[in-house]
């Protein structure tokens, strides 16, 4: 008997989005790739380079201007809000204006999309269990406008773990984060992965990260795709060079990879 494969958590195919009207200069310019439940994909590249972009036209925030997103064999563009909203979550970059909810509160919004699905007693559950995960129990009842970057970072991170999502897109979810909060976030994720088969991308610039957390990475320059494989043979000096404009030392060690930047060329 012949079995047929499952299609891929997310299949993107010759995505182009541009920053305002038709002739403005393209954003992205014919990303394809595709993500398997549980697995995790970094996207690097210098700022600018599409990161953001891509993965806000990938939760329904950005329109393409070409191109077809499909998850879990389905149009993008046939979901229903709410049904993508119970299928993505999506941890932007920056918070945005500040909010005066409780965290407590801040992370309940992530049931919202399931409101009436589940008893208030289990949304609560799940809402308790993610800040448990990220170790925001201390800060619970303070009010998301009070504190530092990095903790509303891992606020709206367990606000994504409460919605419960199969895709997982995540922007530069360690930028304001101290070492070992950078730990706990992204073991988060590859636990997630590996353990309930979420599919995750994520911007990330710290390459040696990349490399110990991600199954994949792409590099975007410009809006293009440069290099897309495992991190062993995406993260070698000439690519590095062509992508940042800077010489790199890259090795290992006990195993983990890392990345020196040598020499830069002057802008």
């Amino acid at each position: 008997m012949t079995h047929t494969a499952p299609p891929p958590l997310l299949r993107a195919e010759g995505l182009r989005s541009r920053y305002g009207h038709r002739t403005s200069p393209e954003v992205l310019q014919g990303i394809g790739f595709s993500l398997a439940a549980g697995e995790v994909v970094g996207l690097i590249g210098p700022n600018g380079s599409g990161k953001s972009s891509l993965l806000k036209c990938i939760a329904g925030l950005r329109p393409l201007s070409a191109g077809s997103l499909q998850l879990q064999g389905r149009a993008l563009a046939d979901y229903r809000r709410d049904e993508l909203a119970r299928c993505v979550a999506y941890v932007p970059q920056h918070t945005g204006p500040t909010m005066s909810l409780r965290v407590l509160d801040m992370v309940m919004l992530g049931r919202l999309p399931h409101r009436g699905r589940h008893s208030a007693a289990e949304d609560q559950r799940i809402c308790l269990a993610a800040i448990e995960r990220l170790a925001l129990q201390a800060l619970a009842l303070r009010h998301f406008s009070d504190l530092s970057g990095g903790e509303r970072q891992r606020v709206l991170m367990a606000r994504a773990l409460a919605q419960q999502g199969r895709l997982l897109l995540l922007d530069e979810p360690t930028s304001d984060l101290d070492l070992r909060h950078q730990l706990t976030t992204l073991q988060t994720v590859r636990d997630l992965a590996d353990q309930a088969g979420v599919g995750a991308v994520m911007a990330i610039h710290d390459l040696a990260l990349a490399a110990r957390f991600c199954d994949r990475l792409l590099m975007l320059r410009g809006g293009r795709l440069l290099q897309a494989g495992p991190s062993a043979e995406v993260l070698t000096p000439a690519h590095i060079e062509a992508l940042f404009d800077v010489g790199a030392h890259v090795g290992t060690d006990a195993g983990l990879t890392y990345v020196i930047p040598t020499t830069a060329e002057r802008p």
